[in-house]
């Protein structure tokens, strides 16, 4: 008998559980941190975590070696040598803290607009965001302007939200379920959960991407768009749905500004604007008595067809409008197919998918529930249609158009807040209006006069000074781009080194790999980070970075203020900022220091306390002038955003207040001793037809989320936007410059529409006839997981995948490189071949590639020699067109980086010792890490 050796089935995994929040990616999961002597042992699921109920991918369970990684930053460091060679010395805490202070005092009391302070994927937001605006600099924003500002604007624009962290389908009774443009990087836990409930019960899943990977790989129909498209193949689909009449009409009467009364009139200065009544509602004429009547009136019954004249104008539904726009041949199957690569006979028959599921299996819930206008129904119907959409829709320059269209689609077909369609997840629903507008107005030794960001209502809202010039370094809401919710992070270093609209003293990034894959231009912005004016002097003058890891931004700073990773901090997934509430409940969350760090870091939101208290910034200050806070978690505890709000919702006052109530100093052990997370449900009979739905609007008034019940239409045409055409066309006190007049009334159509990308406008696609996307792996996120050991097994380089058309006119094979070609510059990668592809694509995976020395990676790890950025090939600017002004590769409606316009030729070429274009190297303040990085946690 063979021997066989004695295994323990039941090894002691750990002797503490610590219950945290994942940071791995941007779901927020809850997890479960086994500890052994005080060491991270093992990292597993939650199972009562409300996001991931247990669930944990790769990317969750590699955060034990985030937290042991050799790229680790230990100290604070100044630079001692040019910029870009990595030439540091460790500093003291009180050194930096000391130099930062040093030159930031001065700006404050000068001029505050000198300080352009930018964050990444922070996750605190809101707490940022109140240091800028205390700090009195108008130049703040987040990674939003380079992610997907247009699908978040787009959707609070249009109907107070929109997908990922604003809602979620009805994973449990939807039973068609369409994705655009989804890659497998947000929210991916729950979206897989769901996907496995749809598949459960036989449900169907229609996958729209030019790429089929992840969720279309297991779509039931995947639509292989060609990039850039799905505005019109959405608003064909929008066509066809008309023209059969299979759309909601009862829902568009009661719930959306379908009927609003529009000025019909082009000589008027309010054509194209709402007829409101005495206190400035929008009216609608009541199908009962034939006359105008407020939206929100008792008992009105809002008429699609009626029209209304007064003092001689004719005032028009929306509906009209929407009616002539999408009736119009130009949205019909036969007219778009070929642009959008898809056959007319198949979008005709998604167009009828979505109207049998949405009308033919319509779900009627027996649950009571009263309305904003006080009618009572006896139940709730549903259309089980739901979408989801992320960046792929929204990074290009008609992406703010697209999102809205897709979100007129759900709203036609009735699908939004219904059982099986799409639900909101508190604190949303929030209209534009319910958003506070973005404040410009600096002053020397004052905080701002408001919040950074926010919602235009119109004209009067844009961040100009008096002579009309920009306020804001990266022109966010300017005419260029008007509705720029979430700034231009990806213009702010161009803007400056340009002087363009003013020179800055000071920049200051967090989490942001502006140097590297963060930025397009890599080597050009490089080159601005490092030039020097006449004198010598850096024309960008100073930079602070704060990272934890030993990325390529490092050696571009003057000054780094290292991070803890994030087992080793407090943060705070707040309801102010990004929560993590379900459909059915508002929830927040927190991380604590499950391990205390074993280098001289400190969490950066604590450093920006101890900065504040050095500056003695207002909100930080308390009148006998000490500070209010000591740390960041004091802070999470004590701060009041308005009397009884803080940033944590749960176990406030005595410890049973929820929403409302004063700070309670033991709140973060209560959040600890509940696995890290708050959770309070939505009451029955409250959780569908939120922005309209009576019991909802009280809860969220008790809860805090808002002061007063606030419902509102959704706004299929959005009246603002028509208040700058109007500008444009010549009205109003505040008007664009004379250049920018056909451009601002070209972008800002009231409803949606669809225009080719702006780069097809300023290439010959003749010469660069293919489209070139990145797409985020689900195994990693941002440039975090390539240094990860165990992650970047599994993306240890990328190739760019080509269509077997492409594949085969060029004669590629299996191990062969190409060259890559854009207006802007050329790469030479290897190659792979891909069937399931867009036959016009290219793609590769997004921040593989990494510059030698950085990341604490081997010289020659296939990171840096084989894996490769896209981002040498995009320019943040928009090639010449001859008229003298520097057009941002942007949306020209909200100012998000258009990466997905990109237009390349390919051929072949020599295979090189490694990928082009190679960096020198950089000389890393960690250095290399190990051959092997292994250890044991013991007992």
């Amino acid at each position: 008998m063979t021997h066989q050796s004695r295994l323990d089935t039941s090894p002691h995994v750990s002797d503490e559980v610590r219950k945290t929040t994942c940071y791995m990616c941007a779901c927020r999961c809850g997890i479960d941190v086994h500890m052994k002597g005080g060491e991270v042992a093992y990292i597993d699921g939650n199972r009562d975590h409300p996001v991931n109920r247990g669930v944990l991918c790769a990317k969750g369970s590699a955060g034990i070696m985030q937290v042991n990684a050799p790229s680790r930053l230990r100290a604070p460091l100044k630079r001692v040598g040019p910029r870009g060679a990595g030439a540091f010395e460790e500093i003291s805490w009180d050194e930096a803290l000391q130099i930062a202070t040093d030159w930031l005092d001065p700006i404050r009391k000068t001029d505050p607009s000198k300080l352009a302070f930018f964050t990444g994927r922070d996750q605190s937001q809101s707490f940022t965001s109140f240091w800028a605006q205390n700090f009195g600099t108008p130049n703040y924003a987040a990674h939003g302007g380079f992610c997907s500002v247009n699908m978040a604007a787009a959707g609070i624009y249009t109907m107070g939200g929109a997908f990922w962290e604003f809602g979620q389908p009805d994973w449990d009774r939807t039973k068609l379920f369409m994705l655009f443009g989804v890659a497998e990087d947000h929210d991916s836990n729950p979206i897989k959960m769901g996907i496995g409930k749809l598949k459960a019960r036989g449900a169907r899943v229609i996958g729209v991407n030019p790429i089929r990977t992840g969720y279309n790989a297991v779509a039931d129909d995947w639509v292989a768009i060609t990039p850039g498209t799905d505005g019109l193949f959405i608003l064909s689909l929008v066509h066809e749905l008309m023209r059969a009449g299979k759309i909601d009409l009862d829902y568009l009467a009661r719930y959306t500004n379908a009927p609003v009364l529009v000025n019909s009139d082009p000589t008027s200065a309010e054509h194209g604007l709402f007829l409101r009544d005495a206190d400035g509602k929008p009216l609608v004429i009541d199908r009962v008595t034939g006359q105008p009547a407020a939206f929100d009136t008792p008992g009105v019954r809002p008429d699609l067809a009626a029209t209304h004249e007064v003092g001689g104008i004719t005032h028009r539904p929306v509906m009209h409008l929407m009616a002539e726009r999408y009736l119009d041949a130009q949205y019909a199957p036969e007219a778009v197919a070929d642009r959008c690569g898809i056959p007319a006979p198949r979008i005709r028959a998604i167009a009828a998918e979505l109207a049998r599921v949405a009308f033919d299996e319509a779900i009627t819930l027996d649950q009571e529930w009263t309305d904003f206008r006080g009618e009572t129904h006896q139940t709730m119907t549903g259309r089980p249609v739901s979408f989801h959409a992320m960046r792929g829709i929204s990074a290009h320059s008609n992406g703010f158009q697209t999102a809205r269209a897709l979100h007129v689609l759900q709203i036609i077909l009735g699908t939004i807040e219904v059982p099986g369609g799409f639900r909101f997840k508190p604190p949303y629903p929030k209209p534009a209006s319910a958003h506070p507008t973005p404040h410009c107005h600096s002053k020397p030794d004052c905080p701002l006069d408001g919040p950074h960001l926010g919602f235009p209502r119109g004209p009067e809202d844009l961040a100009l000074k008096e002579d009309g010039s920009p306020a804001r370094i990266d022109k966010a809401f300017t005419w260029e781009n008007p509705l720029s919710a979430h700034g231009l992070m990806h213009m702010v270093i161009s803007n400056a080194h340009a002087g363009d609209p003013y020179r800055i003293d000071t920049l200051f990034f967090y989490m942001a790999n502006m140097s590297w894959n963060s930025s397009m231009n890599t080597g050009g912005v490089i080159d601005m980070l490092t030039d020097t004016d006449e004198t010598g002097e850096y024309v960008i003058p100073r930079i602070i970075y704060s990272d934890a890891y030993s990325s390529e931004m490092v050696a571009y700073a003057d000054l780094i203020l290292p991070d803890t990773t994030y087992l080793e901090r407090h943060d705070c997934i707040s309801m102010l900022d990004r929560p993590i509430c379900e459909a059915d409940a508002a929830a927040d969350a927190i991380r604590w220091p499950v391990v205390e760090p074993d280098r001289d870091v400190r969490g950066f939101q604590t450093v920006l306390v101890q900065l504040a208290n050095k500056l003695k910034l207002p909100g930080f200050t308390a009148e006998d002038d000490t500070p209010r806070y000591a740390d960041y978690a004091d802070y999470i505890v004590s701060h009041e955003r308005k009397p009884g709000i803080g940033p944590l919702m749960g176990f406030r006052g005595d410890g049973s207040k929820t929403g409302r109530g004063a700070p309670n100093p033991d709140q973060l052990q209560r959040y600890i001793a509940n696995g890290g997370f708050f959770v309070s449900h939505i009451p029955e009979g409250a959780n569908y037809y939120k922005p309209w739905n009576r019991a909802y609007q009280d809860w969220a008034v008790k809860t805090g989320i808002y002061d007063a019940p606030q419902p509102y239409l959704f706004d299929l045409y959005v009246e603002p936007m028509r208040k700058f055409q109007l500008a444009a066309e010549g009205h109003g006190p505040r008007q664009p410059p004379d250049h920018l007049r056909a451009h601002v009334r070209a972008a800002m159509d009231p409803l949606p529409h669809w225009s080719p990308p702006l780069e097809d406008d300023h290439v010959d696609t003749r010469d660069f006839p293919l489209h070139a996307l990145t797409q985020r792996p689900m195994a990693m996120y941002h440039s975090w997981g390539t240094q990860n050991a165990w992650l970047r097994q599994i993306h240890g380089h990328n190739p760019l995948y080509l269509p077997t058309r492409v594949w085969a006119q060029h004669g590629f094979a299996a191990g062969d490189w190409a060259r890559v070609t854009s207006t802007h510059g050329e790469i030479v990668v290897p190659v792979a071949h891909m069937a399931a592809l867009n036959e016009h694509t290219v793609w590769t995976w997004n921040a593989i590639g990494k510059r030698k020395g950085t990341w604490a990676l081997d010289a020659g790890a296939p990171e840096a020699t084989r894996g490769f950025l896209l981002n040498h090939l995009i320019h943040e600017l928009l090639p010449e067109r001859g008229d003298g002004l520097r057009w941002s590769n942007s949306d020209p409606i909200t100012g998000q980086a258009a990466w997905f316009d990109l237009r390349v030729r390919i051929e072949k070429a020599p295979a090189p010792a490694e990928a082009q274009p190679a960096f020198a190297p950089i000389k890393s303040p960690v250095g290399p890490g190990p051959d092997h990085l292994a250890w044991k946690v013991e007992k």
